[in-house]
């Protein structure tokens, strides 16, 4: 077979024609963009002049129109003045009118006048029925009866049988009012017209005005109240707190911030998370992690910048500060020789930190240097403490079942008294009201005593014994209005209980399937 024929390659006339295309077509490109600027100012400019011919037009016109009405007759003037209005004239009237300043009135004016203003509050109301205008005219759209269909997700409830799938509006709206008032037990004073009416007329005068003072103001009348309300508490279960980061060991410590909506989770696994609790997602804020430091006891500060944190086998204690992110190691605080640092609590107004050492000892800390103040000693080993709201007292419960008061100022014990039935003290807590001691002890029986009878007797007897737990109480706590005592035991799953403060049980379980660490 014979090779293909090469194709010619173009001469030099060719290649040097090409490339001038090649230039031409180049430039075209470049000024393309400075015609098509020059095109759009020429039409702006056009539009421009039109706009100014156009107004020149609007002014010729208005003047033909004020000469051609000054030349016409009084008649042809009122009757065009009656269709179209006197709005030509009226800048010129105000003017005069300002320039002559007010006009005096004469005697027969002025005895007009006073006989006008003179009228009864009848005669103008009568005066005002006979000038009401009619309206322009009636839409019978209006009128018509409009159906309303029942089967909607918003109307069901209102259908009495399933023969009403289809009201008028008019039959509707009897509905509703039947409603509300089945709702409310009646017609309420405020939507009864007529009595409104004669009450207004048979009250007396500080009444009424206070009436149309309240109804002449704007905010919240009704305060939402701080106690819960009575009868059947609703719970229900939300979303975990820390479901976008679940702890690979135990958790040992659950706590909300003091100010923010934010809770903290502490365990095993070495870490310290923070969650934003929205109740949606609870995103996961921040996570810091305590190498070979496994957590025995995580507390947020009282002014929440700061969380503290001591393991289980350690002498030392870390202080995270949360405003500048840095991790403080306390390696140790002299005049404190202990073992291991485990349990600790915070002073409500954030002065004080409490260590829990081993033999009795109890070490009063300084919040803000971290520096040992004085040691306080108990009778045995001490195994829970708490302060009151006002700082001013220490409860420590010993192994041994007592409970030793101090005073935080001179650090001496003011009194003594014995848990009724106690074999081993494992909590304690003090209501917010500083009203109610809880003790909860090994056997599972929390007690509960009045503040007043711990200070004056030894052997006080409790005021209420909750016997729902049949394994250690491990966790007592009031909520802020001291309605409710928790109890829990992390030592059997689900272990917790809700008991009003007025001996009322409310509820078995958290419905969770786990040992219960800590209830806030």
């Amino acid at each position: 077979m014979q090779p293909a024929a090469a194709a010619p390659r173009p001469g030099p006339a060719a290649a040097k024609k090409k490339n001038k295309m090649k230039k031409t077509k180049k430039i075209a490109k470049q000024l393309r963009p400075r015609a098509e600027a020059a095109e759009a100012a020429a039409a702006a400019a056009a539009a421009e002049r039109a706009a100014a011919e156009q107004a020149a037009e609007e002014a010729a016109r208005r003047a033909r129109h004020l000469k051609s009405l000054s030349r016409r007759s009084g008649g042809e003037r009122e009757l065009e003045e009656l269709v179209f209005g006197d709005s030509l004239n009226v800048e010129e009237d105000e003017l005069l009118q300002r320039l002559a300043g007010p006009r005096r009135l004469n005697a027969t004016e002025r005895r007009s006048l006073q006989k006008e203003s003179s009228d009864s509050e009848v005669e103008n109301e009568a005066k005002g029925k006979l000038l009401s205008k009619k309206p322009a005219w009636v839409d019978e759209d209006d009128e018509a009866e409009e159906n309303v269909d029942m089967t909607h997700r918003y109307r069901k409830d209102l259908m009495k049988s399933d023969a009403e799938k289809i009201l008028t509006k008019k039959n509707l709206k009897r509905r509703l009012e039947e409603q509300f008032q089945r709702a409310m037990g009646g017609v309420p004073a405020w939507a009864d017209l007529e009595n409104r009416k004669k009450s207004k007329r048979t009250a007396s005068d500080s009444d009424s005005d206070e009436d149309d003072n309240l109804l002449c103001r704007t905010g919240n009348f009704v305060s939402n109240s701080e106690s819960l309300p009575r009868g059947i508490l609703k719970m229900k279960t939300c979303l975990p707190a820390n479901q976008e980061r679940l702890a690979n060991g135990r958790l040992a410590t659950v706590q909300f911030h003091p100010s923010a909506q934010v809770v903290m989770t502490a365990g095993h696994d070495r870490s310290v998370s923070l969650f934003q609790v929205d109740g949606i997602r609870n995103p996961r804020i921040q996570s810091i992690y305590l190498e070979s430091f496994p957590i025995y006891k995580a507390c947020f500060s009282v002014d929440g910048e700061q969380v503290i944190a001591t393991g289980t086998h350690h002498k030392m204690f870390f202080v995270y500060d949360m405003m500048s992110g840095s991790i403080i190691p306390i390696q140790k605080v002299r005049g404190v020789e202990e073992r291991f640092l485990r349990n600790f609590e915070v002073s409500p107004d954030g002065s004080f930190m409490l260590l829990t050492g081993t033999s009795g000892y109890l070490h009063l800390l300084s919040m803000k240097t971290k520096e040992l103040i004085s040691t306080m000693k108990v009778n045995g080993r001490c195994t829970a403490s708490a302060f009151t709201p006002d700082s001013s007292k220490i409860y420590s419960y010993s192994k041994e079942g007592e409970v030793f008061i101090w005073d935080v100022r001179s650090r001496k014990c003011l009194h003594k008294f014995e848990d009724e039935g106690s074999l081993e003290g494992k909590c304690i807590a003090v209501s917010k009201n500083n009203q109610y001691v809880a003790c909860g002890s090994a056997s599972g029986v929390v007690n509960l005593y009045t503040t007043d009878v711990c200070l004056k007797e030894n052997r006080p007897k409790p005021v209420k014994a909750i016997m729902n737990l049949v394994t250690s109480a491990t966790c007592v706590t009031f909520n802020p209005t001291t309605e409710i005592l928790a109890v829990a035991s992390r030592e059997m799953d689900e272990a917790v209980k809700l008991a009003e403060t007025l001996f009322r049980f409310l509820k078995e379980g958290t419905g969770e399937n786990g040992p219960v660490t800590e209830v806030l």
